[in-house]
């Protein structure tokens, strides 16, 4: 059950039934838990349309309100609020069907699924990941959990960038400086040797230039020697691509890159020329947006073909749209990129609104991972960190701190190396996941080791522990977790015994509410907020000691709570393990 979408039915009949009026609730959690446990304040715009004092309106819906069996008590605050505070009985109830679903946790389907491409990570082949791939390829792995979850059937795309001029420079530097045992060994570090003394080479030489240009427009033409080394760069980087992405436990169902659009191009320009929705303008095909109040300030037109008969990332992404319409036929298509492409997509979803395609487009924004000098995060040397070497360090960092952990607790005896090596790829790999899922995605963050590897404060080793203590408690009881049932709604008595539930009752809303939202954060503070919630009521309310329906119910909620940490984490690409 979503709880917030519920209430607000609720408060949406008693505003019917207290004066005939339709409104919404406007219902949100309190800020203030003194004042109740959700607040509507649907009552003040609807006095403002009726020309009446929202306190007059506000006291009959209160009166409504305090009769359903939800509410122990609706009180009118302010201007014409109306604080809601849950009914221990009912949050019982409620609590104990979730119990009893073991499969989804209380967390209900969508009413109306969708098909979803998430186009996400997108990589360049024969290069090296890097920290800048991080962010895409976390968030939109996360997406596509939660997407999934909530009902919709996701289509994972890595639009690979495996076409362009970089090739005929590779083409021609493999067979000039290429070495093919070191291609097989490790494919993008003998590419980008490659290519970098060919790019070096090209710059003092015009004629090698031109040979590069050349094998290129041979390659574009479809010739055989040029195809086959093309396709042997784009295997080799997919099986290293392949290796971090296991890593990362992140998986795709399509890699179509843009080499895979090229036969659609020149349809697509001649399209929009028939159209006319795009022009020649100096030789070039550009799309202009002089009508639109938005794009037209920009003065940037969206080119589909340079003067030189060229396509370009634009014209690709059309025909890309068009694909994912006639072949996989989606109905919605979410574009997890830097949010430094804005313009782009916006352009883009513009023009495939004037070619007629129904889809809905999003463009997932994100920001910048900064270094500890609040600039673009790079390695000592000023290049990009990669992304292998990123993850390197967070396992070894991990390791270091589960070590010391159990030195801490006296158990580091128990710590078996091969046990060790498989939790500090599980808290190091899952540090660097929460770290980027728990912000705002739009707002860019600085990368703090100590902070993001911490047993304490909002970190993914400190939820993944939390998770692990749950386990812990259900071992020394001697019970078995999955096996935990009730045949009554669960007695809640101690007041942490109802805010835990009642915060276990808002998770379905934070997984809808980040999947509608594309907000992993959401999620993320849920777990937090969980892990600190139960943390508070395991201190103040003995389980183990506990005797007959007290037990049982202290036993249920930090069932509850193992099973919402898990699921939480799972959903965010990220491992929940049972002991640490």
């Amino acid at each position: 059950m979503r709880i917030a979408q519920h209430l607000s039915e609720v408060a949406e009949q008693a505003i019917e039934a207290a004066l005939g009026e339709t409104a919404p609730a406007a219902l949100r959690p309190a800020k203030d838990p003194r004042h109740g446990d959700y607040q509507l304040s649907g009552v003040m715009p609807l006095a403002k349309r009726l020309g009446r004092p929202p306190r007059e309106l506000a006291v009959p819906v209160a009166e409504h309100l305090g009769q359903h069996e939800a509410i122990a008590a609706a009180e009118v605050a302010g201007p014409g609020f109306v604080n809601l505070r849950l009914d221990p009985t009912w949050v019982g109830a409620a609590i104990t069907g979730m119990l009893s679903d073991r499969s989804r946790d209380g967390v209900p389907s969508v009413a109306r699924a969708k098909k979803v491409v998430v186009d996400f990570s997108s990589p360049n082949i024969a290069k090296q990941m890097h920290v800048g791939h991080l962010r895409s390829t976390i968030i939109g792995d996360a997406i596509s959990r939660l997407l999934s979850f909530v009902g919709h059937e996701v289509v994972r795309d890595n639009h690979l960038g495996d076409w362009g001029t970089q090739f005929g420079l590779l083409i021609v530097g493999m067979r000039a400086f290429g070495d093919t045992e070191a291609l097989e060994r490790d494919a993008i570090q003998e590419l980008d040797r490659v290519y970098k003394l060919a790019a070096a080479r090209a710059k003092q030489d015009e004629v090698f230039a031109e040979s590069a240009r050349a094998e290129l427009a041979k390659l574009q033409q479809g010739d055989q020697d040029n195809r086959g080394l093309w396709q042997q760069f784009v295997a080799a980087t997919r099986v290293t691509l392949e290796r971090a992405y296991e890593r990362m436990e992140v998986h795709f169902d399509t890699w179509l890159g843009e080499s895979a659009y090229q036969d659609r191009l020149a349809g697509v320009v001649q399209t929009l020329l028939e159209r006319g929705v795009a022009r020649e303008d100096q030789g070039a095909i550009c799309v202009f947006f002089e009508g639109d109040k938005d794009l037209g300030k920009h003065k940037t037109p969206f080119i589909v073909r340079k003067k030189d008969g060229a396509f370009l990332y634009s014209t690709t992404d059309i025909a890309t749209v068009q694909y994912r319409k006639e072949v996989f036929g989606a109905d919605a298509a979410v574009y997890v990129v830097d949010q430094r492409q804005a313009l782009h997509f916006k352009q883009l979803f513009a023009v495939v609104k004037l070619l007629g395609i129904e889809m809905e487009l999003a463009h997932v924004g994100f920001g910048t991972v900064l270094g500890a000098d609040g600039k673009p995060l790079k390695s000592r040397d000023g290049d990009n960190i990669k992304l292998s070497d990123l993850l390197d360090e967070a396992e070894q960092r991990a390791s270091e701190r589960i070590r010391q952990a159990a030195a801490e607790r006296g158990e580091e005896m128990n710590l078996t190396p091969e046990r060790l090596a498989e939790l500090a790829a599980v808290v190091g790999i899952g540090a660097v996941k929460y770290v980027d899922l728990s912000q705002n995605r739009t707002s860019d963050y600085k990368f703090d080791w100590d902070k993001m590897i911490s047993f304490k404060g909002n970190a993914g080793p400190y939820l993944q522990y939390a998770h692990a203590r749950v386990h812990a408690v259900f071992r020394k009881a001697g019970v078995d977790m999955d096996k935990l049932s009730t045949t009554s709604s669960m007695q809640l008595e101690h007041p942490e015994e109802v805010s835990l539930a009642k915060l276990l009752l808002r998770f379905a809303d934070a997984v809808h509410d980040a999947a509608t939202s594309y907000q992993p954060h959401l999620v993320c503070d849920h777990l937090y907020a969980l892990a600190r919630q139960f943390s508070v009521f395991y201190e103040q309310c003995p389980v183990l000691k506990a005797q007959g329906e007290t037990r049982a119910t202290r036993l249920a909620l930090c069932a509850l709570s193992a099973r919402q940490l898990a699921r939480g984490l799972r959903l965010l690409g990220i491992a929940a393990p049972t002991r640490m």
